[in-house]
């Protein structure tokens, strides 16, 4: 685990993990092989995006994949990973940008998942946005994919509590049709078009 994205400690009083984030830019690196090329479009927050994917930094390559059949085989588009997040900014403000510049945020659920502070922290930060804003309720969509995917058994209790979509599932596709439906995401863009106006008429 990198320290930019965050530490963790197990001497808080109720002994549970605490995750110390460090003042730090972009997660992950720009110059992995892996990564795809940035949005131009989305430092400006020109774009509201159906689908942001929050995953591992070691499963970059499986984020694409997963980005790419939603997009390509259901059309679900646009949308992003977290790794193709705009560089030069803290990785809070990439992970505000992220989840409310996007109708659903993705978990996507991997053995990875648990080894990484950065990917707990993700997942209670998200599931607390949609529990406090209307408009994101049942927005948190966690995923299995087909390969190295997180057991049921072994997911965090709060994620359990949600019905995940799992690729290697025969009704996949009619979940993902049933998921990510038109209506809410326009009802979602219309907030976020609201807000953008508000803030627009806020500066000087």
């Amino acid at each position: 685990m990198k320290a930019t994205a965050g530490n963790v400690r197990g001497d808080t009083a109720n002994g549970e993990k605490q995750i110390i984030l460090e003042d730090s830019n972009h997660w992950p690196s720009e110059d992995k092989s892996t990564s795809t090329k940035k949005v131009s479009e989305a430092e400006d927050g020109d774009i509201f995006y159906k689908f942001v994917i929050l995953h591992a930094e070691t499963d970059e390559s499986e984020a694409i994949r997963v980005k790419n059949l939603l997009q390509d085989k259901f059309n679900i588009k646009p949308g992003i990973i977290f790794a193709e997040m705009p560089a030069g900014q803290q990785v809070l403000k990439n992970l505000d940008n992220a989840v409310n510049g996007s109708a659903w945020t993705i978990l996507l659920l991997t053995e990875n998942f648990l080894r990484e502070a950065w990917c707990e922290f993700q997942s209670h930060a998200t599931l607390i946005n949609s529990i406090h804003m209307h408009h994101k309720y049942n927005s948190v969509i966690p995923v299995r994919p087909k390969d190295n995917y997180l057991p049921r058994e072994k997911t965090p209790f709060a994620l359990r509590l949600i019905n995940a979509l799992e690729e290697g599932n025969p009704e996949f596709s009619k979940q993902v049709t049933k998921t990510f439906r038109e209506d809410l995401y326009k009802k979602q863009y219309k907030v976020w078009e609201a807000e953008k106006e508000s803030l627009e008429h806020e500066r000087p």
